[in-house]
């Protein structure tokens, strides 16, 4: 009977497309835009997830604390030096190794060739504690930083945008200032909003000798513990090095912030999950609009075919079968909408994505199986819903005064 009723309620909305579609239009849209969002989301969580387990579950990130109770008018920024990171290093057991990473935009020559990139100044121990190494020729030593030699590591993107087929030994430009290639970085790919090939790596000593101390005051510090067991125990230490050396006094906030990888997949999986959850309440509203258009069409379809029930009573047909065909119907009404919505949300996404893209790089679009089973599922017990009123109001009808219905 499941299978004959759904056959019936195909061919009534086949029979009325343009109807059935400005009918489920509400639903469409909805789901359509449910999916657009979730899609779009789910790549960004699926790229940052996979950019953090890259560093690895050992990372820790160590920023100033920027808070929003801190009045930047009154209150200067709180320092962090590479002098930190070197007391860090020698006091905290659990550190296995740590680098400064000072970021800045460069102009890069080749000739006649000019490219502008990212700047990252680091210590010798940047390879190791974001799990980033050197694929051709080598990353700088030791006494590359001690004697501030200008030396350069360079991404697959800059090599090709300067057009250096083999790159180990020629000099180019950084920012006015020649320095010897000496390394290209692995491949990494897209990130957001950038490319993580394009850029350029130079020892920290030199560049504070090139941009000045005072550039250095503010720095990022990255962490790399020695186990997984060992994280609770360098926050811990990290947190009373910085304490000690940055004189605070007990009971007083910290003027810095710790960050794991795992407390920082956490951060941007609660932004992106607030950003779903606003989103689908917004669309909640399109999607009961296009239930209540359910139940109009549906009211529609009962008076439409008021003589059809009164001949399936009158040959025997049960109330509860009238229930079952107009209620399989409005599911079937509100399911194929769905089902549309599901695949437009897609589309939606990836034109978004192309979009986006051409002005800078955007990872790709990731539509979860279980986003898709929640839509479906969703209409599904939308059209149970909005169509009950209608279908039991078929059910409930005369078979007398059906048939005498013109």
């Amino acid at each position: 009977m499941f299978f004959e009723n759904l056959k019936i309620a195909l061919r009534a909305i086949l029979a009325n497309k343009m109807r059935s579609v400005l009918t489920v239009l509400g639903v469409m849209v909805g789901v359509a835009s449910v999916i657009a969002v979730v899609s779009i989301v789910q790549g960004l969580q699926h790229k940052i997830s996979n950019d953090l387990e890259s560093i690895g579950s050992t990372f820790i990130r160590v920023i100033p604390d920027l808070g929003v109770q801190r009045n930047p008018f009154i209150q200067k920024i709180p320092e962090l030096t590479w002098e930190d990171g070197l007391a860090i290093r020698r006091g905290a057991s659990a550190i296995r190794e740590v680098t400064p990473i000072f970021f800045d935009q460069a102009e890069l020559k080749l000739g006649d060739i000019r490219h502008t990139t990212q700047l990252s100044a680091v210590s010798q121990g940047y390879q190791e504690v974001v799990n980033h190494w050197v694929e051709h020729g080598r990353f700088f030593t030791t006494i590359d930083e001690e004697q501030t030699k200008r030396v350069v590591v360079i991404g697959e993107e800059v090599m090709r945008k300067l057009d250096l087929t083999d790159p180990i030994g020629k000099l180019i430009q950084v920012d006015g200032n020649s320095f010897t290639v000496i390394g290209v970085m692995e491949r990494r790919g897209a990130s957001l909003g950038g490319n993580q090939d394009d850029i350029v790596i130079i020892p920290f000593s030199t560049a504070r000798l090139m941009y000045g101390v005072e550039r250095m005051k503010h720095l990022p510090l990255a962490l790399q513990v020695r186990s997984r067991e060992d994280v609770d125990l360098a926050k811990d230490q990290v947190t009373q090095i910085l304490r000690a050396r940055h004189r605070i006094p007990e009971g007083e906030k910290d003027d810095f912030q710790i960050s794991t990888q795992e407390e920082l997949l956490k951060l941007f999986s609660t932004i992106l999950g607030s950003i779903s959850a606003a989103m689908a309440g917004f669309v909640g509203i399109a999607l009961v609009v296009g239930g209540i258009g359910i139940m109009n069409i549906m009211l529609v379809s009962v008076t439409e075919r008021t003589r059809e029930i009164g001949i399936r009573k009158s040959m025997g047909a049960r109330r509860r079968d009238i229930l079952v065909q107009f209620l399989i119907e409005a599911i079937a009404l509100s399911g194929l909408g769905g089902a549309v919505g599901v695949l437009g949300g897609f589309l939606m996404a990836t034109i978004a994505r192309l979009i986006i893209s051409r002005w800078f790089d955007f990872p790709p679009v990731y539509t979860p199986i279980w986003a898709v089973v929640i839509a479906v599922t969703f209409c599904a017990t939308l059209g149970v819903i909005f169509g009950i009123y209608p279908a039991a109001k078929a059910s409930k009808l005369d078979p007398i005064e059906a048939l005498r219905y013109e």
